[in-house]
């Protein structure tokens, strides 16, 4: 979502000039027998009669799911809508110039025949922004919008990976506003690091916390940075905060090196050991747990269960794709699975999960254990300080891993480009009388 679908759809009429129909599927569909099918008649109708032109339907999943897959049966309002679709798209003759565009996030449920060749044969994938896409996002954002000098367009792209189009808006809105609330004349850098925050890590909270409950989230949020810093697999760390934040007591917020479309197990490993960090912290110092891992454990639960039945990371199942089939169910995909596999290997990759998880947890209390005085200063810090930034945590506790490793392929860098020694001597000996 947000990605620029509908904005794609838009361009592509603006481009080409024609007369462009905009409905949103879930118009289509009332409670009346036949609304949706004579809609649908009357849309193709005027597109026809004003040809060539465009007609771009939206969250098409809305009337285009599998058919036969709901309660309703064979005869509800949402499929007879989707049947005469089908049959308008079918009924085009080679000299109507009607071209029929839609968006969707959901192209798994869609209903095959919407998708085979002469309906909606061409699937254009829109993704998240790489690095170039999100600076001209910026650009384009920041048009109407006074910057002061500082502001660096291409910093503020390296640290929004994974952001969309419509975040990058938001994000350029919310900092303009900060701005005005402050009485600014143009919107400087340290706005744009406050929307982004809010962004990512949503709305501070006007409660403050105090006592025992900020002394245990400062250590819950040391442990996930600690883990982070000392981890190559791990996403870089931005910032750490003990303010509340959206639903959150504490946020460590990372951003990623660069975009990335694949992940090695090793990675994998290193991310549950940061997921783990927090809970392990509390175990280390106050020999108790709280209840203020639970996102933590279901974030890790999920990733280690891909682990285990999608990417074949597990020795013991091997190299083996545990999916739950939803073909055709009668009650509908999202209510009826059926598991291909038996209660015996159920059990076995129930195992395997819980496995990965103790051997998370085990790494990321090990590290701990090791910098424990690292683990105090962090924690420490966040209790006076109560956000700490990269920089600081750099000050407090020396350079991260990924700090490490880009001096390192610097001074390779540097060593590389430079001539060697003997090189150098031989030039110098190398004199033509």
């Amino acid at each position: 979502p947000g990605t620029g679908k509908t904005l794609m759809a838009r361009a592509v009429a603006g481009e080409a000039g024609v007369p462009f129909f905009s409905v949103s599927a879930s118009e289509f569909v009332e409670m009346f027998v036949g609304v949706g099918a004579s809609r649908v008649r009357d849309l193709f109708q005027k597109a026809k009669e004003a040809g060539p032109s465009i007609i771009f339907i939206d969250e098409i999943d809305a009337v285009g799911r599998q058919r036969g897959a709901g309660l309703g049966g064979g005869h509800d309002e949402r499929e007879q809508t989707l049947n005469q679709i089908l049959s308008e798209m079918d009924g085009f003759t080679p000299d109507v110039a009607t071209i029929v565009i839609a968006a969707t996030n959901r192209p798994d449920v869609l209903d095959p025949a919407l998708l085979r060749p002469g309906r909606f044969d061409r699937h254009i994938t829109v993704d998240r922004p790489t690095l170039k896409g999100r600076i001209q996002m910026f650009k384009v954002h920041m048009k109407n919008v006074p910057l002061a000098d500082d502001v660096d367009i291409q910093r503020l792209a390296e640290g929004s990976i994974g952001l969309t189009g419509a975040d990058i808006r938001n994000l350029v809105n919310e900092a303009a506003l900060w701005a005005t609330r402050n009485d600014k004349n143009a919107v400087s850098m340290e706005d744009f690091e406050y929307a982004r925050d809010k962004v990512l890590m949503g709305a501070k909270r006007e409660e403050v916390l105090d006592g025992l409950e900020k002394e245990k989230t400062a250590f819950h949020e040391a442990g996930h940075a600690l883990i982070a810093w000392l981890s190559e697999g791990s996403d870089r760390v931005h910032k750490v905060t003990v303010v509340p934040r959206g639903r959150a007591l504490g946020v460590t917020q990372t951003v990623p090196e660069e975009d990335r479309m694949s992940i090695a197990e090793s990675e994998i490993t290193d991310r549950l050991a940061f997921i783990m960090g927090g809970r392990a912290a509390e175990k280390l110092v106050y020999d108790e747990l709280t209840a203020g891992a639970e996102n933590d454990l279901e974030r890790a639960t999920d990733l280690a269960r891909r682990m285990v039945t999608k990417w074949g990371m597990s020795e013991r199942l091997g190299p083996v794709s545990y999916k739950m089939s939803d073909d055709d169910p009668f009650l509908g995909r999202e209510i009826h699975q059926q598991r291909q596999f038996s209660e015996h290997t159920l059990q076995i990759i129930d195992n395997e999960v819980a496995r990965v998880l103790h051997e998370a947890s085990d790494r990321a209390l090990n590290i701990l254990t090791e910098n424990r005085g690292k683990l105090d200063t962090l924690a420490q810090a966040l209790v006076e300080r109560e956000e700490i930034s990269e920089a600081e945590i750099v000050d407090l506790i020396g350079p991260s891993v990924h700090h490490l490793k880009k001096e390192r392929a610097k001074s390779e860098q540097e060593q590389a480009d430079s001539p060697s020694e003997e090189n150098s001597d031989a030039a110098e000996n190398d004199v033509t009388v």
